[in-house]
């Protein structure tokens, strides 16, 4: 009885001085160190199936290969952009990762080939943006990869 005695008394000063400290026991204020890389493609007229073919069958591995981890790729449904644009996100450890990261790819003959194939079709893409983001401190962990 002794032991469930000082094991409760643990788990109340525990609780305790988490609240002293102003956090919620289980509530710990999560430090995500990730940098998120939101990217935004606006296709050229009628280019969206090649964009969407290159990575599925090629951007999305190489991605992986070269230190980026894929997050989730979206197709807008709006009238506007639901034939010309693609959004996903990308996980890196930070920015110079990233860096080191996209080069990589970018120079890999695979990555070259497989675009210099698409592009023979015609231009691809017309407008292409980047957003660095961190997690806010409030975020729920879900979607976080």
């Amino acid at each position: 009885m002794k032991r469930g005695v000082l094991h409760a008394t643990a788990i109340i000063a525990s609780g305790y001085f988490a609240f002293l400290a102003g956090v919620a026991v289980g509530q710990e204020k999560r430090t995500d160190a990730k940098l998120y890389e939101l990217r935004t493609y606006t296709t050229a007229p009628g280019r969206l199936p090649a964009l969407q073919k290159l990575f599925a069958d090629h951007t999305m591995r190489l991605f992986e290969k070269h230190g980026m981890r894929n997050g989730m790729h979206w197709i807008p449904t709006d009238d506007a952009r639901k034939d010309n644009t693609l959004i996903y996100f990308l996980v890196h450890e930070n920015r110079e990762a990233a860096d080191r990261s996209w080069k990589a790819f970018q120079d890999d003959p695979e990555w070259i080939s497989a675009r210099a194939a698409t592009l023979a079709d015609g231009k691809l893409l017309e407008k292409a943006e980047r957003v660095f983001m961190r997690l806010a401190d409030f975020s729920p962990a879900q979607g976080a990869r």
